[in-house]
């Protein structure tokens, strides 16, 4: 098979250059689509449901809603482990669905299930199923800060004019907002003139229930309102649509209060001689810090597989489209960008792969020793690549560290394998100039199989080695299996391109060469010198097995202090705190400690921005109390990473008695 397969690539060189040429091109525009991401999408299907209770505890919420529904999804198919948090007013189920799972019938099924949910509190909202997120779910947060815009109008903004705008760009899945404060319409009672009014505090909520059209207070009258009905006429049908007369907090204060005392039976009173009606926002379930200001906190998380680039792109577009129309708020949309990582290490890597290249050019070109064969290992290699990221590009894989990874760690087969196919072409070549009479076309074809033949035992022996990746499972097998896999293709690809295009470009340029080459003068040195060194070794061979043994010994006894980590110390430019103060400890309080540590880290020297956030959000992938928060800092590119994080790490310490913790988002 394979002397067919290397003649037909002889026979139609042409044909065959002419396809990789189209390969090249098609490839470039290929990659150029390709989504970009830090780490491939490793968790299992999960479908997470959200239940907002205000009002009730942690252990009210885990009683009478948690429980409930986690009996109510327990029997949905596929699926593999169900988990829950309750916190005051908030209860969270995560379903893990089986690898391999239809991720849209699962969330059927789970959609399906949540509609007999029926034995819920009043005070509780219907069950919502988040929209799935990406493994890496944050991939940009967008502080909102004003000094002219009262908090709640800016709220409304936010969660009118600015969400509904990023939650409609293509790949964004949620947007969760810290620090929200939409405006209500509060009643506060004053205890003394409630008394001196004899009246009740019933008295006060019925008055003020039932002066709207609809109230969740069962007991109410506004609970089930009427309708308004229609009037007919000899010719038409008029409908009857009630107006609510009510739009102000002084429109409230007019309401009548009916009094329940036989003494005050018809005297007149209104809610405003009772109590004060203003306008105020719900208790606080999170908050917002931005660059030593109040503020919003907007956190935007992504589909599953979105190119962050792009994504990122479009968010920044759109807040750029706002600005015009929201005069006086300040919006910094650096607070964490996740693309910004990703653009670095971009051109970290081009850099690299650019020295890289020079690099390969002077070892190939010294140790063939001829331009010919150089050109053809050079074309070889990048087209080895090529060929393995278009057929990842294929099958919906991201372009992340750990493809790259497998990438670069294939790298170093694909080169052997187009020095050591030109070199044995070289030998064969020489012995024709040498008085052999065979024609260039044969010597490559009988050398290709020589060459290749071995080439394959060791691709096969390279695949096996890899296999047990594939099979590994969980979250670990997901996180490597991309590794693996463009690993595998991209030596597949090597083999591929030795056995066709290496050939056919071979005879085009080798067969117009008419001068002898000799061996190269670096590959004789080292020749040279390595047996010289092997004949010392094997006339000593005791020496070399004590000098082994030390190193064995050495390396076992270094061992315990090596570090051990399934991902690697990426620099990503900015730093997560996580804090947390005692339970129990009220928001204010929380709060004042935080934006008191979040200042101090503003002022150190090469931190460009600090956002923080605490408590929770609606639909927020945060699931903890008011007592705990995150402060994100951002480090100035000029700074030194290591000694920033050291330093912000000593700042974070200085504050006793809180759980905390310094690391990268990632």
């Amino acid at each position: 098979m394979f002397r067919w397969l290397i003649g037909s690539s002889l026979e139609f060189r042409f044909v065959v250059l002419a396809i990789a040429a189209a390969l090249v091109v098609f490839g470039s525009f290929q990659i150029e689509k390709m989504p970009i991401d830090v780490f491939p999408e490793f968790e299992a299907p999960t479908v997470k449901v959200q239940t907002e209770a205000l009002g009730l505890s942690a252990e009210e919420v885990e009683n009478l809603v948690t429980l409930n529904l986690e009996e109510l999804l327990s029997g949905v198919p596929w699926l593999e482990s169900i988990r829950s948090q309750s916190v005051t007013g908030l209860s969270s189920i995560v379903l893990t669905f089986k690898r391999g799972t239809d991720f849209i019938r699962a969330r059927q099924m789970v959609q399906e299930r949540l509609a007999l949910a029926i034995f819920l509190p009043n005070v509780a909202r219907p069950p919502a199923i988040l929209q799935p997120t990406s493994s890496i779910s944050r991939f940009m947060m967008i502080g909102i800060s004003s000094d002219e815009v009262e908090p709640t109008d800016l709220s409304m903004l936010a969660r009118w004019s600015i969400k509904p705008k990023l939650t409609g760009i293509p790949g964004v899945a949620n947007v969760a907002i810290w620090g929200q404060r939409l405006r209500q319409m509060h009643i506060q009672i004053d205890p003394r003139r409630l008394r001196d009014a004899r009246l009740m505090q019933d008295d006060i909520i019925t008055a003020a229930g039932d002066s709207l059209w609809i109230s969740p207070l069962t007991f109410l009258k506004a609970s089930t309102p009427g309708t308004g009905g229609w009037i007919d006429n000899p010719n038409q049908r008029f409908g009857v649509m009630h107006k609510m007369p009510i739009h102000t907090p002084e429109d409230m204060a007019k309401v009548a209060v009916a009094p329940q005392h036989l003494l005050l039976k018809g005297k007149k009173m209104a809610l405003g001689d009772v109590a004060e009606v203003t306008f105020q926002h719900p208790p606080m379930i999170g908050d917002a810090f931005v660059n030593n200001t109040n503020g919003l906190m907007l956190v935007v998380e992504k589909f599953p597989s979105a190119n962050t680039l792009e994504v990122t792109e479009a968010v920044e577009q759109a807040l750029k489209e706002l600005r015009r129309g929201l005069p006086g708020v300040k919006i910094d949309s650096t607070v964490f960008r996740l693309a910004t990582y990703i653009e670095d290490s971009i051109d970290n890597l081009t850099q690299a792969l650019i020295f890289g290249a020079i690099l390969v050019v002077f070892v190939i070109g010294a140790f063939l020793f001829n331009w010919r064969t150089a050109l053809v290992s050079l074309v070889s290699i990048p087209l080895s690549l090529m060929a393995a990221v278009i057929v990842l590009q294929w099958t919906g894989a991201t372009l992340n560290t750990m493809i790259l990874a497998g990438l670069i760690v294939a790298l170093g087969v694909v080169i052997d394998d187009a020095i050591v196919g030109m070199e044995r072409f070289m030998e064969r070549l020489r012995e024709r100039k040498e008085g052999g009479d065979a024609s260039i076309a044969s010597i490559i074809l009988e050398s290709t199989l020589e060459t290749r033949g071995a080439t394959v035992y060791a691709a096969l022996i390279v695949l096996l080695a890899v296999m047990p990746i594939f099979f590994m499972g969980g979250v670990s097998g997901a996180f490597f299996g991309p590794l693996a896999l463009a690993y595998a293709l991209a030596v597949v690809a090597s083999l591929v391109v030795g056995l066709t295009v290496t050939p056919a470009l071979s005879v085009m340029l080798l067969g117009r060469t008419t001068r002898s080459t000799g061996d190269s003068p670096v590959a004789v040195a080292l020749q040279n010198g390595y047996e010289a060194m092997l004949r010392g070794i094997v006339k000593a061979p005791r020496t070399v097995s004590g000098v082994a043994g030390v190193v064995v010994v050495v390396g076992l006894a270094m061992w315990p202090m090596l570090g051990q980590s399934l991902l690697p110390a990426l620099k990503e430019g900015a730093l997560l705190v996580n804090l947390a103060t005692a339970p129990g400890t009220s928001h204010q309080e929380t709060y004042r400690i935080m934006s008191r540590l979040a200042r101090e880290l503003k002022s150190l020297p090469g931190v460009r921005n600090v956002g923080a956030h605490v408590g929770r959000a609606i639909t927020g992938d945060q699931i903890v109390g008011v007592n705990s928060g995150q402060i994100w800092v951002g480090i100035d590119p000029e700074a030194d990473f290591d000694q920033m994080t050291a330093t912000v790490r000593e700042t974070v310490d200085g504050y006793p008695g809180l759980d905390r913790s310094v690391q990268t988002y990632l």
